[in-house]
């Protein structure tokens, strides 16, 4: 347990599920109406240092969490994000995967999906097009 980590001392008003390795939670600054995380109970940073069990555990939780979402907020879609370090976004050292439900219109062109987080390389069908055309 991180002494300073804010996800290894949630408040038990917030977790919306939790199983033996996971916590389920609503995002305090949420992308979307719904967005949740899903934390291991024990502190490490990033996916990679889960165990199999955890791995499972993660996955499990994702599941049920959209089960959830899916009764409340009847979304159209879903993205699943995991920042794996500063460079990637990643702003708190605790392994935290997002649940971000999508709504039609909640953007102007979703095409990319999580590729727009590098926006210059987002795009890559009209690159694609121009290389084709040239050749």
């Amino acid at each position: 347990m991180g002494k300073d980590c804010i996800f290894c001392h949630l408040r038990d008003e917030r977790i919306i599920g939790e199983c033996d390795y996971t916590k389920t939670f609503i995002d305090s600054y949420p992308a979307s109406p719904g967005h949740t995380l899903v934390v291991p109970k024990r502190h490490f940073a990033t996916f990679f240092e889960a165990t199999d069990e955890e791995l499972l555990a993660i996955g499990r939780a994702v599941q049920n969490a959209k089960k959830i979402l899916d009764e409340e907020f009847s979304p159209d879609a879903y993205n699943i994000g995991v920042n794996n370090g500063q460079a990637a976004g990643q702003s708190v050292m605790h392994l935290h995967v997002h649940l971000i439900p999508r709504y039609k219109g909640d953007v102007e062109d979703p095409k990319g999906g999580v590729r727009w987080v590098l926006k210059n390389k987002a795009n890559y069908w009209d690159d694609k097009e121009s290389t084709i055309r040239a050749k």
